[in-house]
């Protein structure tokens, strides 16, 4: 590691002004940086020293991510090999064609297997989405002339997790080209951005090509079932034939651990638990936001449950599962609480939460063309995220003048 470090500050004279690289150096310390620390300290006694930077706060992040990455990979083989096993179509896939050529069994029980032919839909997924998402940000960098910042490696570890097992590479590609353009790049880079970039990305791909996110084209198997459905078809059936098409076949539990049809890494709710736990322990995550959702969400649920209807059962579908169905847990826990896009104040991240829980809800029950709901929930509430934090700033200014006027 000296030898190596050695070689980098030999070589860190033709990247800085007035070498003949200059123009490569946000590649340079972006690599000196991921493989040290940082060659640039705070030491004067008039800043405040803390000991999380922004590369510590990512790699946070990234720890609280891992239960939903492997439960990626293992879940997607699962629900691969029982569609195998009832012979469900698509089966000429080179993933099946590989695990053949490997001499592994589609055994359902066979958990190594299970992990490995996930990992066959995951990991191309997750290396497109640091291939092109990562140079967007390095020609950003290089044309800026600053340096690459670690915001990224959050963003590509969660695209990857939204998305269904069968989307096509190229349009990760393009959708991780999106959102972190339009996203994130156009208002200045990390920490300008008004809405989540892993987000955005999603966003563009549910409505420029809807028949690969959640329509036909997905084919990850129920249990029972010898049709191909996703997670959001998932959803889509129940906002037809009610709560029934939620339970049969599959218990909450299974629902809550993630063995259950939907995006990669979203199925688990337990994983997304455990990544709250981080979050919070760490102080990355605010568990303001992740309260006001979970209250926004049962007091909505609860609410529309009373009403009942019989003509849109998915008003009847309790609170204990709307949070084990689809992208809630996951939304609750790593889109809220996105510390850029989200509101800043104590009383704001109440507000903003608790608001995202509304609409998520709403969405699902209300308009059946998106059953989801968390998405579009934290992306419209991205927008308004500045506006209670200023409606919050106002009224503590009211009340102190108040309090001291003379």
């Amino acid at each position: 590691m000296k030898l190596l470090k050695s070689l980098f500050d030999e070589q860190s004279k033709h990247f800085r002004k007035g070498g003949r690289l200059e123009p490569l150096y946000p590649l340079f310390e972006a690599t000196e940086t991921i493989l040290f620390t940082p060659g640039k300290v705070t030491r004067g006694a008039s800043h405040v020293r803390d000991g999380l930077d922004l590369k510590r706060m990512m790699f946070t992040v990234v720890i609280a991510l891992l239960p939903c990455v492997f439960m990626a990979m293992y879940n997607t083989g699962l629900q691969a090999h029982r569609a195998i096993s009832v012979g469900a179509p698509p089966l000429n896939t080179w993933q099946t064609s590989l695990m053949q050529s490997l001499g592994y069994a589609f055994d359902p029980g066979d958990v190594m297997a299970c992990i490995v032919h996930g990992a066959l839909y995951y990991l191309p997924v997750l290396l497109l989405t640091f291939s092109v998402g990562g140079n967007c940000e390095a020609l950003f960098a290089i044309v800026r002339k600053h340096e690459i910042n670690e915001g990224f490696l959050v963003t590509g570890m969660l695209f990857p997790l939204i998305l269904p097992p069968t989307i096509p590479l190229w349009q990760v590609a393009v959708g991780i080209a999106f959102g972190v353009i339009i996203g994130k790049e156009i208002f200045g880079g990390t920490g300008m951005n008004i809405l989540n970039p892993a987000l955005t990305s999603r966003a563009f791909l549910f409505f420029a090509y809807p028949g690969q996110i959640s329509g036909d084209g997905v084919w990850i198997a129920a249990q029972t079932s010898v049709d191909g459905v996703s997670g959001a078809t998932w959803l889509g059936d129940a906002a037809v034939t009610g709560p029934a098409a939620l339970t049969a076949g599959v218990s909450w539990s299974d629902a809550f651990w993630g063995f259950v049809p939907g995006s990669m890494g979203e199925t688990s709710a337990a994983a997304c638990l455990f990544g709250a736990a981080v979050l919070i322990l760490s102080r990355v995550g605010s568990w303001r936001i992740m309260a006001g959702v979970v209250l926004g969400s049962l007091l909505t649920s609860t609410l529309l449950n009373a009403i009942g209807s019989q003509t849109n059962p998915m008003l009847n579908v309790p609170f204990a599962w709307h949070v084990v169905l689809g992208g809630w847990a996951f939304g609750a826990v790593f889109m809220a609480t996105d510390p850029v896009s989200s509101a800043h104040s104590n009383t704001g991240k109440y507000i903003y939460g608790l608001l995202i829980g509304v609409l998520a809800i709403l969405i699902r029950v209300i308009n059946p063309a998106y059953p989801e709901g968390m998405m579009l929930a934290i992306l419209f509430m991205n927008l308004f995220a500045a506006l209670i934090d200023y409606f919050v700033v106002q009224a503590n200014i009211k009340r102190r003048k108040t309090r001291y006027a003379a």
